[in-house]
């Protein structure tokens, strides 16, 4: 039987060598996710991504470093105790690197497919391009988008300029999940949504927002203006959504939103979420202020009759009627109000919703003809539009919803396909 000095050192020692064995293995990168996974991405966001993963991994290797040398300089029980605790102390510190790799490693490899990683490419090209029309024109750079698509009925994003997992590293690119229904259902908007939390959180219009909530509400309605203060991230990414993709975006969330009864007018401590009840109003309230009348009144008006407000909690439905009394100052606060955020201008003057207004896009299919679904030139120019368009079809011809479909999956495929040829 060993001492007791020399079995602890045993024990050390052998724990020691597995977490150094363990951090060589987090170095290679196609144990997250395959090779042509990562093929699958831009060579700009490949980089980006694995540069920033590396250093954690670095990190972690330069700490296992020092545990050796910890292991090694020991001489008493103390002092092998005393490794023992970092060593448990670098466990958590690779589980948290882990996290990280795991995460980017899964959503990576949702594009092993070559279908699949040409239609998140597009994703990644419209996600971008929507937030480098609003950043290029103030002077900030536009972070890579990285898409991915997950289960659920909801999209939700990791943002860029985050800490992540590991406490140090910050995330270099927006990591959107975009839901399998709506990837290969002709409305992907969602991405959009989640590219405004981008937005939001870059520029600080979240916070701004806020504040012209709270402002414009003060002295006839607090309650509504703290209401929609606590909801204005939401809000931020509709408006942003809204701007960019018009009605698509309005029909497509309220089929995210649509569900049980008893969520319709829930509203969880700390959601930052509106209840689905009036969010839906708030975003038709959008499209009534700048289309006037269309597809959307019969949206709403099915809505209220499958929610009608009295079925909600009184509190809520009290809130429901102030605000929906203030629908067209909530509107104008979202999309036309100047922003420091933008330099002094509304989120209006920099995406402007009527070039995505029905006869608007209309003429856009009028004038391009069928080349505006195949031409790189159109899909390049147009991309954004075009998501615009399929959404709207979507949302108003559900009697051509295959061709629609189809029509959308080709385009995007070719757009996808178009920059990585390009790269």
């Amino acid at each position: 039987m060993l001492d007791d000095t020399t079995a602890l050192r045993l024990q050390a020692t052998r724990q020691v060598a597995h977490w150094r064995s363990a951090v060589i293995a987090l170095d290679d990168f196609e144990n997250f996710a395959s090779a042509s996974a990562w093929a699958n991405l831009e060579h700009h966001l490949d980089v980006a991504i694995r540069a920033q993963l590396r250093s954690s991994v670095q990190r972690l290797q330069k700490g296992a470093d020092v545990l050796q040398a910890e292991l090694q300089a020991a001489e008493t029980i103390a002092d092998l105790d005393r490794v023992r605790l970092l060593v448990v102390r670098f466990r958590r510190k690779y589980l948290q690197v882990e996290t990280a790799l795991d995460f980017y490693g899964d959503a990576v490899n949702t594009r092993t497919s070559p279908k699949t990683g040409a239609l998140l490419r597009a994703c990644d090209i419209l996600a971008g391009r929507s937030l480098e029309q609003v950043l290029r024109p103030l002077g900030h750079l536009t972070p890579p988008i990285l898409t991915y698509v997950d289960r659920g009925l909801g999209a939700s994003v990791l943002r860029s300029g985050l800490r992540l997992w590991d406490g140090r590293s910050i995330s270099v690119a927006a990591a959107i999940k975009v839901t399998r229904h709506n990837l290969g259902g002709a409305r992907p908007s969602a991405l959009l949504h989640e590219a405004g939390h981008q937005l939001g959180f870059s520029l600080g219009w979240n916070d701004e927002l806020a504040a012209a909530f709270r402002q414009e509400f003060r002295r006839d309605a607090p309650d509504v203006g703290d209401a929609w203060a606590s909801w204005s991230s939401e809000m931020a990414g509709d408006a942003f959504a809204f701007a960019h993709s018009g009605y698509a975006a309005v029909a497509a969330l309220h089929d995210v939103i649509a569900g049980e009864e008893r969520r319709i007018w829930s509203v969880p401590p700390g959601d930052p979420h509106p209840p689905a009840g009036l969010r839906v109003v708030a975003n038709v309230a959008m499209a009534q202020q700048f289309y006037g009348a269309g597809p959307w009144d019969d949206l709403v008006r099915s809505w209220t009759l499958a929610h009608p407000a009295d079925r909600a909690p009184t509190e809520i439905r009290e809130l429901y009627v102030r605000s929906a009394a203030r629908l067209a100052r909530i509107v104008e606060i979202l999309l036309l109000r100047p922003m420091r955020a933008f330099q002094g201008r509304p989120i209006t003057s920099l995406v402007d919703p009527l070039r995505v207004r029905p006869d608007e896009l209309a003429r856009l299919q009028r004038d391009a003809g069928t080349a505006l679904f195949t031409s790189p030139h159109w899909l390049w120019e147009e991309a954004l539009r075009l998501l615009a368009l399929s959404g709207y079809r979507a949302a108003t011809e559900p009697e051509h919803a295959t061709e629609v479909a189809q029509q959308y999956e080709d385009w995007m495929t070719r757009l996808g396909r178009g920059t990585q040829v390009a790269a």
